[in-house]
């Protein structure tokens, strides 16, 4: 069975409309296979992580509330961050946003999912983690909530309550729509025990 794999169409122009703090959003003639040649408008995107931490023992998952401009919507989210530190390791990145948005840490790693939030107009990927046997951490040192994160609340919120929360439209952040339900699928059917290492092979980023 072949599921997603690397293919690149031949780009045959590249122009640059317009340029921001994490993306650029750019116009690329591309041909197609059969020889049409098309045009398409996209965002590029450093890639990012986000972090699903549960407690077993009480069954509870850190959230985060953060509002996001765009969607003018506080935001029930699981911590989560860009990749936009230079060399810095996934694993690194997520365990350095667990401790920046909820003060905590965790003693074990695994990888949950790897999805592409918005294929048909943004490059961004995202990888979720689970992160399990929680305990307090202090944040990076030098680290200053900025922004909307100056404004973001962290509590702990029980599993069953998330899960509804999202069947019922309620919880509508793409990380944490992802990351709960499919904590949910491998919770039920028993795969907590197969998932990916922490430093598992991200495809779709190589060479990046």
């Amino acid at each position: 069975m072949s599921w997603d794999r690397p293919v690149a169409w031949d780009v045959r122009k590249r122009v640059e409309l317009g340029r921001g703090r994490v993306s650029t959003f750019v116009d690329e003639t591309i041909a197609t296979p059969s020889g049409e040649v098309i045009t398409r408008q996209y965002l590029t995107h450093p890639g990012a992580v986000a972090v699903v931490c549960w407690d077993e023992e009480r069954d509870v998952i850190a959230a985060v509330r953060q509002y996001r401009h765009p969607v003018r919507q506080e935001m029930v989210e699981i911590p989560a961050g860009l990749l936009d530190l230079e060399g810095e390791d996934y694993v690194a990145a997520a365990k350095r946003e667990l401790a920046e948005e909820a003060e905590l840490a965790a003693s074990r790693w695994d990888v949950l999912i790897d999805i592409v939030t918005t294929p048909g107009a943004c490059e961004e990927s995202l990888r979720i983690y689970l992160a399990r046997d929680p305990h307090p951490a202090s944040r990076p040192e030098g680290f200053v909530l900025e922004g909307e994160e100056a404004h973001m609340r962290f509590e702990w919120i029980s599993r069953p309550a998330l899960v509804a929360a999202v069947f019922a439209g309620e919880c509508q952040s793409p990380s944490l729509v992802s990351g709960v339900l499919a904590l949910e699928t491998a919770r039920l059917s028993g795969r907590l025990d197969q998932l990916r290492p922490a430093d598992a092979p991200w495809p779709v980023r190589a060479g990046r």
